[in-house]
């Protein structure tokens, strides 16, 4: 249990700095939360848990698959928002869009060989 505590802390402390980071300066705060930071703890966490490099590098190849459809909501949300809609409206267009998106990558991943 302390593990999975000092995981959760840790993972939350890259968020917490990374807002604060954000609230002075908008690029910096951006470009921390861009660093695949998440993903490299997880791929620590999984390596740390089970020492099986077949199931990180699986893990690895499919988390570049999934950044991809996700991508779409960095453009939208903004655009969203400078066209004066709501926070919560664009979020959850983003959301929607990249869940959509997510779906796709599913279906279509197997059909073009990519392994997820």
């Amino acid at each position: 249990m302390g593990y999975l505590l000092i995981k959760a802390a840790l993972s939350g402390v890259i968020i917490a700095i990374a807002s604060e980071v954000a609230r002075r300066w908008p690029g910096a705060g951006a470009l921390i939360v861009s660093l695949p930071l998440v993903s490299i703890l997880a791929m620590i966490w999984l390596w740390h848990d089970t020492r099986d490099p077949v199931r990180l590098a699986n893990h690895a190849s499919a988390t570049f698959y999934f950044v991809l459809p996700s991508l779409p909501m960095f453009l939208l949300v903004p655009y969203l928002l400078r066209q004066g809609h709501p926070l919560w409206l664009a979020l959850a267009a983003g959301c929607v869009l990249t869940a959509l998106l997510y779906l796709g990558m599913v279906a279509l991943a197997p059909k073009v060989g990519i392994s997820l």
